[in-house]
């Protein structure tokens, strides 16, 4: 590895916003160190290599904990540039339908807000030292969801993520006399393998009358960690086709 070439960790890599994410950066010369529960699937140009890869479970915090030292030991004295917090769940009922404020098990709406929003900044925290000789930035993916009622997305889910829009703000305040900058990214409906049945209704209601594709807000995300966007801070940017407006 080079002394020059920069490194991420990201979360939630191996399918839809997360593996877009991972190709960008390997194709862009980055180190990339992964997070998630299983090994990486093999296959495509962003998948880590064994030591690159770190499983954890992201709902169990004394393993999230341990997960942190795995990763600092990874970086041995390299800084880290950029942490993206992409890993989120949205459960649903077992008809597959979006549970509200009402039907949701309390334990469920702990799982959630663990590993949407208590992760990203666990993750944050314990790997500060890092981050800040990095002069890294952070980008926390939010929803659309959190911002208004959503037909798939669930309570909890919607809830975490407009707290993870607060907390990004927070985190910029905190984070920045020490160089590190935290944004956001709230996507739209994106072209997944996890879209809701009905989703194509959605779409007719979204000014540019399309889905968005994984590529498009793996862009962002990388330009959020570029130095293009050197004074940009405590911002959540829309890629969702004015879907908000």
């Amino acid at each position: 590895m080079s002394e020059k070439q920069k490194t991420i960790v990201l979360t939630g890599a191996s399918r839809g916003i997360g593996h877009a994410t991972a190709i960008r950066f390997y194709n862009e010369g980055w180190r990339i160190i992964t997070c998630a529960r299983q090994a990486f699937p093999k296959g495509h140009p962003g998948a880590a290599p064994p030591e690159n890869h770190i499983q954890i479970d992201l709902s169990d915090r004394q393993g999230l904990l341990a997960g942190i030292e795995k990763i600092r030991k990874c970086l041995g004295e390299s800084p880290l540039n950029a942490l993206v917090n992409n890993a989120a769940i949205s459960p649903k009922s077992k008809s597959g339908q979006r549970l509200g404020s009402i039907g949701t098990d309390l334990d469920m709406w702990d799982t959630v807000f663990q590993i949407n929003f208590f992760a990203p900044l666990m993750l944050a925290r314990g790997l500060m030292k890092e981050l800040e000789a990095g002069q890294a930035s952070i980008v926390n993916i939010t929803s659309i969801a959190g911002s208004r009622v959503h037909p798939f997305a669930g309570s909890a889910y919607a809830t975490s993520k407009a707290a993870l829009v607060a907390l990004t703000r927070e985190m910029a305040a905190d984070f920045g006399p020490y160089g590190i900058r935290v944004n956001a990214i709230a996507p739209g409906e994106i072209d997944t393998a996890i879209l809701s049945p009905g989703t194509e209704e959605l779409v007719k209601l979204i000014p540019l009358r399309r889905l968005g594709k994984p590529e498009e807000v793996a862009d962002m995300i990388y330009f959020l960690c570029s130095d293009q966007s050197n004074y940009v801070s405590g911002a959540e940017i829309h890629v969702n086709g004015g879907q908000h407006v």
